[in-house]
């Protein structure tokens, strides 16, 4: 049974995580993805071309000022959003209600129908305004998931973003193998 799933990408380091969990998930789910203008200018230094998808009929993708989007309303059912990066501007508008592009009203939304926002915040070292606002989204059963590597079984910089990957894809129990889990010795 195909699932819907929402993922924004924001201006922060780290574009490709967004970019490879909207390539994992939309192979068997429908994937609508917003990108902030931030986001645009971010891959252009980090990917070093715009943010592409292989044509897929399971990718929608928004700007982040379309407010009139299916996924702005409560009532088109998702299960839920990741946003991967997330900066920490985005961290505090959602943290504090203001939803001021559609990745913020997007989050708003999981937030109020109680649909799952897995949170993967960019930002080194954190600030104690940082530390508190994920608080908040955390005591609204937000997950943070923040890009910490694992050195166990990654040897290339795919193998270190999948761990992310598959640590998000973990808060909604979706099955994968993208990276070995710990089995002691």
């Amino acid at each position: 049974m195909t699932k819907t799933y929402i993922i924004g990408i924001t201006g922060a380091s780290g574009v490709i995580i967004g970019k490879r969990l909207i390539e994992i998930l939309s192979k068997e789910n429908k994937v609508y993805a917003i990108i902030s203008d931030a986001a645009k200018l971010v891959a252009k230094y980090e990917l070093k071309e715009e943010i592409k998808f292989k044509n897929s009929e399971n990718i929608i993708v928004y700007d982040e000022k379309e407010f009139d989007a299916n996924i702005a309303s409560g009532s088109f059912k998702t299960e839920g959003l990741i946003i991967a990066p997330c900066t920490m501007k985005t961290v505090s508008a959602i943290a504090n209600g203001f939803s001021h592009n559609l990745i913020a009203r997007a989050a708003d939304v999981c937030i109020k129908e109680k649909r799952k926002l897995v949170i993967v915040p960019r930002e080194n070292p954190l600030s104690e305004i940082h530390l508190e606002n994920l608080l908040k989204l955390a005591r609204l059963n937000a997950y943070i998931v923040p890009p910490s590597i694992q050195f166990y079984s990654s040897e290339t910089k795919e193998e270190l973003i999948d761990y992310i990957c598959g640590k998000v894809l973990d808060c909604f129990g979706i099955g994968h193998e993208l990276y070995k889990e710990w089995s002691g010795n």
